[in-house]
């Protein structure tokens, strides 16, 4: 039996992938390319239509994630905005520093370096801040009323750099336009250079550099990506990249998905979701590290053990999600039975 011309058991497992990624979107803000593509590759499918269709399933999942935070009240669309502004100069740096290195023979090597350090440094600085500043306590999670003292030092410095204009943010956050677009900045350099999305850097970027809450970091986050995913898709489905055979089924399972970790972050304690999302980093700079050891030493069973790392620590992350948002439901319920008057 088959759909779109693939058998019913890999239509099966996209959908399932689908979920998965979704569930990982919508709680994080990324998440999306940086396992699609890698698994269409392993997969056997051209580069161009890896990406392609990458690019296109991200576009679709962030609609749907950004519409359930938007309801949640999770969007800052002026903040968004500005970010995309900057983020869209540092991108053009980005790829011409790669095109520079390109004509030089080192951009592979020192992309794919900079990729696992800065991956697994992230990763490594969001466990740690989460774990020592986690006390057990809970974390409000209106993201209108973010207690000052949970905004992280560094961000505080950046906040009190007073250069007008001065830009409002929901959360109750005031910071610099140039602050902001600088900052911005820096993370589209940074994601131009290493030719990925760069949610993995802007969602931290914006929590532990310009200080607004988690939640509101994630939503905005994924409304930028709407526009990203957007153009890159369109890019790529003009020359033939994108195949709908792979990107349907992945967002019927995303649909899901990506409303249930949007949920999830206005139900899991704010600590807990810097925990998860620092882990799924370090779980991603191991996989690519293993990935690119098999490229160098041409060893083709690195890239199979890279995949199922990059598989095994976004399922295991994903149902440390939908795990302690069952168990926060549960305790928010009310335990005692009703009363007969």
């Amino acid at each position: 039996m088959e759909f779109l011309g693939i058998s019913l058991a890999v239509l099966v497992m996209f959908v399932g992938f689908g979920l998965l990624i979704g569930i990982l979107f919508g709680f994080f803000g990324m998440g999306g390319s940086f396992l699609v593509t890698p698994a269409l590759l392993v997969m056997g499918y051209p580069s161009r239509v890896a990406v392609g269709s990458g690019l296109a399933f991200v576009f679709g999942t962030s609609v749907i994630a950004t519409l359930k935070h938007r309801d949640l009240g999770q969007v800052d669309y002026k903040l968004g905005v500005l970010m995309i502004a900057g983020t869209t100069a540092g991108i053009e740096v980005g790829k011409e520093m790669v095109l520079y290195l390109e004509e030089l023979g080192m951009a592979g090597s020192i992309i794919s370096v900079t990729y696992v350090v800065l991956l697994g440094g992230i990763g490594l600085f969001v466990t740690y801040e989460a774990l020592k500043g986690n006390d057990g306590g809970g974390i409000d999670h209106d993201a209108e009323d973010a207690d000052a003292e949970d905004i992280p030092d560094i961000a505080k410095t950046i906040q009190s750099y007073r250069v007008p204009p001065m830009i409002s943010l929901r959360g109750g956050v005031s910071v610099s336009l140039w602050m902001i677009l600088g900052v911005a900045f820096v993370t589209g350099l940074l994601s131009g250079f290493l030719g990925v999305g760069g949610g993995f850097i802007r969602m931290p970027a914006l929590f532990y550099l310009i200080g607004v809450p988690v939640p509101i970091a994630v939503g905005t986050d994924l409304f930028e990506i709407v526009f990203s995913g957007g153009i890159g898709s369109f890019l790529y489905a003009m020359d033939g990249g994108v195949d709908l055979s792979i990107v349907l089924p992945l967002l019927a399972g995303s649909a899901l998905g990506a409303r249930v970790g949007s949920a999830a972050t206005s139900i899991v304690d704010e600590g807990e979701i810097k925990v998860y999302f620092g882990l799924m980093l370090l779980g991603g700079s191991v996989a690519v590290a293993v990935r690119e050891l098999g490229n160098v030493y041409d060893i083709a069973v690195l890239n199979t053990v890279s995949l199922v790392l990059i598989l095994g620590s976004a399922l295991l992350v994903s149902g440390a999600v939908v795990y302690s948002s069952v168990s926060a439901l549960r305790e928010e319920a009310p335990t005692d039975p009703p009363t007969a008057d």
